[in-house]
């Protein structure tokens, strides 16, 4: 029987134990509505309220300024149609690096009259804090850059375009998704006045989100109905999924700068491994710059859906970029922005180290990659 092996952490983590523990109360013993006035409410509204002021505490904000949410792609849509919405027209600054969830919804804008300048990444996939400046406007209501990418895994110097934006009363969304619970992030420090994360990238449970509205920028509603979440975003919250969210976050502010360093070494064994071992590989994103967990390579001559395959046949889960755009055989607009030749680009495949990632468990993947990427190279028509 093969070893069991999961690298494709950024896509989605398992619920940690602790999370679980936390949540099953609210599925059956405290189960009220949390708007409710009676004591089953009551119930739901204080595992609510506890959750919004620990992740408030973890962001250093008021719990005021969180807003929940169903998860990161809503939260990107609240913070830039909220936006739009408030101010009825003008321009937006996002980059070609952006996830789906961000560059869909500001191509529905410009559909509806706003206009959008979509700035340019350099090879290793970060934006230029210079190109974001000559992009603005005097009619520019809304800067969308991520904090790191969910493919090649670069961070952003989104300090330096949130010094831009600050000084110039831009708001400025960052999607966090990927970064929040895994590194420090000082959203004041940052300039960053809306900031979207998720729950089931840091081992809590998928469809509880959130998003970072900091006092005083002007938003409307998006979803309509009741009083929820002081009227910016209705509908009745996901108790179990939101308390699950929060205890997410206090095991990840215990355990986040310890596992930081351990999942980064794993990372950079197994890209060793790889290049010693593999010819025509190459690593996507910047070298440095670069979520601690995230090692995306491209095969040169190899389709990447050829080798995800192959992989799962021996029971390793890795991804072909990202997951949301499954089923594409095109490469990644992340992947074409940077400029990557399609030879190389066709063959990436996305690795993305957790906590329950062992060096066995790289090594096993790097033991299974060599034969398999050799076999499929040979069979390979652009090879010939």
């Amino acid at each position: 029987m093969n070893r069991r092996v999961y690298l494709d952490h950024n896509a989605s983590t398992p619920v940690h134990p602790e999370v679980v523990e936390a949540m099953l109360p609210y599925f059956a013993e405290r189960f009220g509505n949390p708007s409710s006035i009676h004591g089953f409410g009551r119930e739901a509204r204080e595992g609510l309220d506890s959750a919004r002021e620990r992740i408030a505490r973890f962001l250093r904000v008021s719990k005021d300024e969180i807003v929940f949410t169903s998860g990161g792609t809503e939260s990107d849509n609240l913070a830039i149609k909220g936006v739009a919405a408030a101010r009825g027209r003008g321009h937006i600054v996002t980059s070609a690096v952006e996830h789906h969830a961000v560059l869909r919804t500001c191509a529905a804008l410009e559909g509806q009259g706003f206009s959008v300048t979509v700035v340019p990444a350099d090879g290793y996939g970060m934006v230029d804090p210079d190109d974001v400046q000559r992009a603005l406007r005097p009619d520019t209501i809304l800067v969308s850059i991520m904090h790191a990418n969910s493919e090649v895994g670069t961070i952003q110097p989104v300090g330096a375009i949130g010094a831009l934006t600050r000084a110039r009363g831009i708001p400025f969304h960052v999607d966090g998704v990927q970064t929040f619970g895994k590194l420090p992030v000082d959203l004041d420090a940052l300039g960053i006045d809306l900031f979207s994360f998720s729950g089931h990238k840091i081992y809590g449970p998928k469809g509880a989100a959130g998003l970072y509205i900091r006092k005083g920028i002007r938003m409307a509603s998006v979803q309509h109905g009741g009083e929820h979440e002081r009227r910016r975003r209705a509908g009745t919250e996901n108790v179990p999924g939101i308390v699950g969210l929060g205890k997410a976050v206090e095991v990840r502010e215990r355990d986040m700068a310890v596992e930081e360093g351990r999942v980064r070494a794993l990372r950079d064994r197994l890209w060793e491994g790889l290049s010693a071992r593999v010819p025509e590989v190459r690593l996507n994103g910047h070298p440095t710059e670069r979520l601690p967990g995230t090692c995306n390579v491209c095969f040169r001559h190899i389709e990447s859906e050829s080798i995800v395959l192959g992989l799962d046949l021996k029971g390793i889960g890795v991804s072909a970029g990202s997951a949301c755009t499954s089923g594409n055989v095109e490469p990644s607009h992340v992947l074409l922005a940077m400029g990557i030749p399609l030879d190389w680009a066709m063959g990436t495949v996305r690795c993305s180290v957790g906590r329950g990632t062992t060096a066995e468990d790289i090594d096993y993947v790097v033991d299974s990659v060599e034969p398999l990427a050799g076999k499929l190279r040979s069979l390979s028509p652009a090879r010939v």
